[in-house]
């Protein structure tokens, strides 16, 4: 009889227990969306190669995606802009001409993130870098 007593006791408490704690209801499983989201803000990233008018040039950058471009005989001055909604990204430009003097720019909404100038006298290497984060 004591151990029929002390059975259903010690049921009894863990029936009032798993009340208590929940584990008596079914795990929910929410959907992986959230709808506080921060609210959507594109950056527009703009590289820059200048230097005297007719300089002909070889330019390399990281484009929207993170591959890497590479343009061939480009005309200076010289630029490119694209959107990008990478919240940390490397941005990166380099250029080499046929020019005593050029210079590179990296601009992000429009305000200057890095700026290089380089003399040389044969041909100029520029290179520019800055990290958006």
């Amino acid at each position: 009889m004591v151990i029929l007593v002390v059975i259903g006791g010690g049921g009894l408490t863990v029936a009032r227990l798993h009340g208590v704690f929940g584990a008596d209801k079914p795990p929910l499983y929410a959907d992986a969306q959230s709808n506080d989201t921060k609210p959507f803000n594109p950056q527009h990233l703009t590289y820059e190669i200048f230097g005297p008018a007719g300089t002909v040039a070889t330019i390399s950058y990281f484009g929207a995606d993170g591959n890497p471009q590479r343009v061939i005989g480009a005309r200076l001055p010289w630029s490119v802009t694209f959107v990008t909604t990478a919240e940390t990204a490397v941005q990166s430009i380099a250029a080499q001409g046929d020019s005593d003097s050029m210079g590179c720019r990296i601009l992000l909404d429009g305000m200057v993130k890095a700026e290089q100038t380089a003399h040389h006298d044969a041909s100029t290497f520029v290179s520019c870098k800055t990290k958006n984060a």
